[in-house]
């Protein structure tokens, strides 16, 4: 009769046959897996890339449409302050071309209200145009709007070359339609900036309107991608409800390659741009790879595949077996016990069943001291509730294991930060939970480098103040802020005089130091603590000023000129007074009596900084509360 002890030898082969098998197929299994999740990284690595090549062109078409906004801002303003009689335009036919200092800037025109042509920087004789045709010349005619409005590209008729238009409705005294400020932008300027990125063999960049009209596409000297209506690909159906940014994979209808694309829309322009690779080509030395680690794999795979056929006759018995499994329960152990992070296990009473020796360096406390004490005593009561819900789902079954950052009390030195990550254990005769075992690590001192890190992210490094990022995430705050509690909100922009000439005569040392000088007014101005000074950009400086009106602001930028002023700092190339000083705009609003959103300050600000530059500079122009134009009457 054959015994149980007989039985099982011979089904020995079979079962390390079967594990054999296993093996190999958990091997392939998990080559497939790994093979997949490269394929993924690439991707991932692709979409980060064109990320980053989508925000910089965003922020290069915004600083592009912006010089124009500013430009035009500052032509309106003079031709309404001025009027269109002969005289001005004279005087604005020399003016125009000192405004085109930037390659950015293809021309500048000035057309009256019937769209006859007044002034250009193009040489070209006036009396043989008129663009009364034209579709922005139309919509400001009918519209008493004051935005700057970014048209559809097209053929310019004074070089025939494909152009954006970015152009401001003029007004007369009482109101009425007077003419149009336009700006011209070469399609061809974005497509040369776009050959500076590497989009690879078959990638492109692509500049479009919110409308889906393609502005400007790299790689498309011909010009035949341009101006094409592209509002009924997916990307812009249910347009409204997409996010500002994200990775889009398509396949693109003007060339039919499947492309792995960045979409970033502009916050402050009706714009977007397009960054995209072709799929193939980001896939292609994966592929390679992937063709030559399978190939190794399949040769390991079918070399175990040999040595298991010879190796399952050389098999022990359950006892050999049994002893492997009480050894790796020893190793387990001994691991648990030599690791640094502290290992618990935590019954359904929340009572530490055991702990080991790293808990002297987590909490302070011997393992002897922590068994059968409550697993939650020592945790800060402000995350006690949330570590409560984690460790309950975990014994209810809704979840297997789980993560979390806590304040932990140290014995010795106070408080500290811990990460903890648990997982269920299971009963081996029931199957049922039965508890949890967590490992938790201190992680207070990457805590503090995170703080470190998030405090440099928003500071500017020369001069101590916040930066252009913290001022604009504050700005919006306020903004929002003031026009909830009905309060008021101001705003000084600050730039020193003929900087530039400072840091050419003394140097860059001088000109950091000018700098930091200035910073140390603005920050003993800040005296709330709701005040914020901060570097805007270059020599500009900010200073927001929350429930100030116009008196106190006036108050505040006085006070900073006339401290610049006392520090009597040298500076030979401004005249009259040849110290250092600053020219200050300054605007105050009551968010919640318009519809504008805080760009408007700003924008108000600017105009005033702008003010007072061209009246002499050395002084402080306010411009009141920023209300919206008013509409035109019927």
């Amino acid at each position: 009769m054959v015994t149980s002890r007989e039985l099982g030898k011979t089904r020995l082969p079979l079962w390390a046959a079967g594990f054999v098998v296993l093996i190999c197929a958990a091997i392939l299994g998990l080559s497939a897996w790994r093979e997949w999740e490269a394929r993924d990284a690439e991707l991932r690595n692709a979409e980060i890339d064109v990320a980053n090549l989508a925000h910089s062109l965003i922020q290069h078409a915004d600083d592009t449409f912006e010089l124009a906004d500013t430009i035009l801002v500052g032509l309106v303003h003079r031709l309404e302050l001025d009027g269109t009689g002969p005289d001005t335009i004279t005087k604005l036919q020399t003016y125009l071309p000192t405004r085109k200092s930037s390659d950015r800037i293809r021309g500048i025109f000035v057309y009256d209200e019937t769209g006859r042509w007044l002034a250009t920087t193009e040489h070209v004789d006036l009396s043989r145009f008129n663009n009364s045709d034209r579709d922005y010349f139309r919509q400001h005619r009918d519209s008493p709007a004051k935005g700057t409005l970014i048209g559809r590209p097209i053929k310019s008729r004074a070089g025939g070359q494909w152009i954006i238009t970015a152009s401001r409705r003029i007004d007369h005294p009482d109101g009425s339609f007077a003419g149009v400020a336009l700006l011209t932008i070469d399609v061809a300027y974005f497509m040369k900036f776009y050959e500076r990125f590497d989009f690879g063999p078959n990638g492109s960049a692509s500049l479009l309107n919110n409308s889906g009209i393609m502005l400007a596409r790299s790689r498309d000297e011909s010009g035949a991608y341009v101006g094409r209506d592209l509002s009924n690909a997916l990307l812009f159906r249910d347009w409204e409800n997409r996010p500002a940014a994200a990775v889009y994979y398509f396949k693109s209808p003007l060339d039919g390659v499947q492309r792995l694309s960045y979409y970033q829309r502009s916050s402050r322009y009706p714009l977007m741009v397009l960054a995209s690779k072709s799929q193939d080509d980001v896939l292609a030395p994966w592929w390679r790879a992937a063709a030559t680690r399978m190939t190794f794999v399949l040769g390991l795979v079918l070399l175990i595949a040999v040595i298991g056929v010879y190796l399952v006759r050389q098999l022990l018995q359950r006892q050999r077996m049994a002893q492997a499994l009480i050894a790796k329960e020893a190793n387990f152990r001994l691991l648990a016990e030599q690791s640094s992070d502290m290992v618990t296990r935590i019954g359904l009473d929340n009572r530490l069943l055991y702990v080991s020796p790293a808990c002297v360096r987590i909490t302070g406390w011997s393992a002897e001291e922590l068994l059968d004490t409550s697993s939650l005593a020592g945790i800060h009561a402000d995350d006690m509730e949330r570590v409560e819900q984690a460790i309950a789902a975990l014994k209810s079954g809704e979840a297997e294991e789980a993560r979390f950052v806590y304040r932990q009390r140290h014995r010795d030195n106070g408080e500290i930060w811990a990460e903890a990550a648990l997982h269920v254990t299971l009963a081996s005769d029931s199957g049922e939970i039965d508890g949890v075992v967590a490992v938790v690590r201190d992680i207070t001192e990457q805590k503090d480098l995170q703080d470190k890190l998030a405090s440099l992210a928003t500071t500017d490094g020369l001069t101590g103040l916040a930066n252009r990022r913290a001022f604009d995430e504050r700005l919006a705050e306020d903004w929002a802020r003031a026009r909830r509690d009905g309060a008021q909100l101001s705003l000084l922009l600050i730039d020193v005089d003929h900087f530039k000439k400072f840091n050419d005569h003394y140097g860059h040392l001088a000109g950091d130091g000018c700098l930091r000088s200035l910073s140390r007014i603005l920050s003993a101005y800040a005296r709330r603590p709701a005040d914020l000074a901060a570097r805007y950009g270059g020599e500009e400086f900010a200073l927001l000023l929350p429930n100030t009106g116009p008196d106190g602001c006036a108050e505040v930028g006085e006070g900073i000129r006339q401290a610049l002023h006392d520090l009597a700092i040298l500076h030979a190339q401004n005249p009259p007074s040849r110290l250092v000083t600053a020219s200050i705009g300054a605007a105050t609003s009551l968010p919640a009596q318009t519809a504008m959103d805080c760009s408007a300050l700003v924008a108000a600000a600017d105009r005033a900084l702008y003010a007072a530059k061209d009246n002499g500079r050395d002084r402080l122009v306010m411009t009141g509360k920023v209300v919206p134009w008013p509409a035109k009457s019927a």
